[in-house]
């Protein structure tokens, strides 16, 4: 069976199984559970001989063996024990769960898995199945994981912009399902490149390191990487189960690639005494920080920062209210201007992530030498919101709306930039000269304003509509969470 056509049969089936109530979220996870399981067996088999470490009684054979009952308490056993072991294996299996209900379904599965040879399929063919898997899950709205989705044509324009070298370390802290480090894998094996021997083996065991705080997230992007040939069944995960603002980086990276979450308060929270919430617990205590807030993305960005080496690179999709919020977010941006080379901030359209109600911002900057001067000369801001719109349905995102903005950015030397309509220099005296030394600045004539025979379509329209209206409720809460019960009350 060719590739196109096993692809389409893991669709069809995933259809099928829709009718039961399993969405894709959930039979991503059983077809993790079950390719990690019958690629471990091809790895065990000849010529390879490898020993995967799986314990012969939870292995392929077992399952693709029973059909009924037998095979679903079977395979309920099998990842309970599978949770219970060290490495790879624990990360994969951890709490993992059966959501196929039905034992006919299941034994079809395991026989459509059993019936290929995944390893002779080339990486690009399974981890385009299992990324064209995960966007669909990220396109289910109800299932909440567009959250942990970056729109990979954006992911592709970044990396792009960045140009990472082989050999070289690159982090993500809060990795999703591993947009990012695919979006720089693929960058660092496109065509035309030929990496050396080391430079392979750097590349699948030494390149990727991430944090993700929720577990079944944390398999997908592991499950992911392997399947585009990073990692080993059998190796130590490099990414980790963890709160990555909870202590100072161990290790410093060359490139920091990331979109933290978005949602400015901590996930922790405690409960005082009295049983109400203790705002204080919600920040953190980080004795590297320039400031201590709750707000979630401001610890991000000094995370990132603690997280690179003194010639390392970072690109950071982050929130508006990041750009020009007051008190602490007024300090950390003097900081980061002053102590890195803050120089180009990409403004993005709404209408391009599964969470509505973002507005957001890629910001670039270099790690500098903590040698008191100042290391930003001035930041150059390219808008690509006003004016244009985007849906995630009639009228996406495509990479060739990011060209005009890659082309101006000059990757191969920045020193080389020229201004245009849509892209502005603008000094570091005059940034730091604005109210809140804001970096929310914008130019550009917005046309529907007085243009209203060229408006957008009614769709397009009534998303920015709302894209607008969530914005503004987001905020609305963060007022609210801050405010004491009495004064809410009356």
């Amino acid at each position: 069976m060719n590739s196109t056509a096993l692809v389409q049969k893991i669709w069809n089936f995933c259809h099928t199984l829709r009718d039961d109530g399993v969405g894709y979220g959930d039979y991503l996870e059983q077809l993790t559970y079950l390719l990690f399981l019958k690629l471990a067996h091809e790895y065990s088999q000849p010529p390879y001989n490898r020993d995967t470490h799986i314990p012969k009684s939870c292995d392929w054979t077992g399952l693709r063996g029973k059909t009924g009952e037998p095979l679903e308490a079977h395979y309920l056993k099998v990842l309970h024990k599978l949770g219970e072991e060290p490495d790879m294996l624990g990360a994969i299996f951890f709490k993992a769960q059966n959501k196929i209900q039905d034992p006919a379904k299941l034994a079809r599965l395991v026989q459509m898995i059993d019936a290929e040879n995944w390893i002779s399929l080339d990486a690009d063919t399974k981890g385009d199945l299992y990324e064209g898997l995960l966007q669909k899950n990220a396109e289910d709205t109800k299932s909440g994981a567009g959250q942990y989705f970056t729109p990979r044509v954006l992911i592709e324009a970044i990396v792009e912009c960045v140009q990472p070298d082989p050999g070289k370390t690159i982090a993500d802290p809060a990795c999703g399902t591993g947009g990012f480090f695919l979006g720089a894998y693929n960058w660092l094996t496109r065509n035309g490149v030929k990496l050396d021997k080391n430079q392979q083996k750097f590349l699948k065991h030494k390149t990727f390191f991430g944090n993700e705080i929720v577990a079944a997230t944390r398999r997908l992007c592991l499950m992911n990487l392997f399947l585009h040939n990073v990692g080993d069944l059998d190796g130590e995960p490099t990414v980790d189960r963890s709160d990555a603002l909870i202590s100072e980086p161990k290790q410093k990276f060359d490139y920091v690639l990331a979109n933290p979450p978005f949602g400015k308060k901590s996930s922790m929270t405690i409960t005082n005494e009295d049983g109400e919430e203790d705002r204080d617990a919600l920040t953190y205590e980080r004795q590297d920080f320039w400031q201590t807030t709750s707000n979630k993305q401001l610890n991000f960005l000094q995370h990132i920062v603690s997280m690179l080496k003194i010639t390392g690179q970072a690109a950071v999709v982050l929130p508006d209210n990041v750009l020009f919020e007051g008190g602490a977010g007024e300090k950390i941006r003097r900081k980061l201007l002053e102590t890195c080379d803050v120089h180009t901030l990409l403004r993005l359209p709404t209408g391009i992530f599964y969470a509505q109600g973002v507005k957001a911002n890629v910001l670039f900057f270099d790690a500098k030498p903590k040698d008191g001067k100042v290391h930003t000369k001035g930041v150059w801001i390219y808008d690509l919101r006003t004016n244009k719109h985007f849906t995630l349905k009639t009228k996406q995102l495509r990479r060739e709306d990011l060209q005009e903005f890659v082309d101006a950015y000059s990757p191969a030397n920045r020193h080389k930039r020229k201004e245009s309509e849509r892209f502005r220099y603008f000094d570091y005296k005059d940034l730091v000269a604005r109210d809140k030394a804001s970096l929310d600045i914008f130019w550009l004539k917005d046309d529907s304003l007085d243009d209203l025979d060229n408006l957008p379509s009614p769709d397009v329209l009534a998303l920015e509509i709302i894209e607008h209206l969530e914005a503004a409720l987001a905020s609305f809460r963060e007022v609210a969470a801050g405010l004491p019960r009495s004064e809410i009350q009356h």
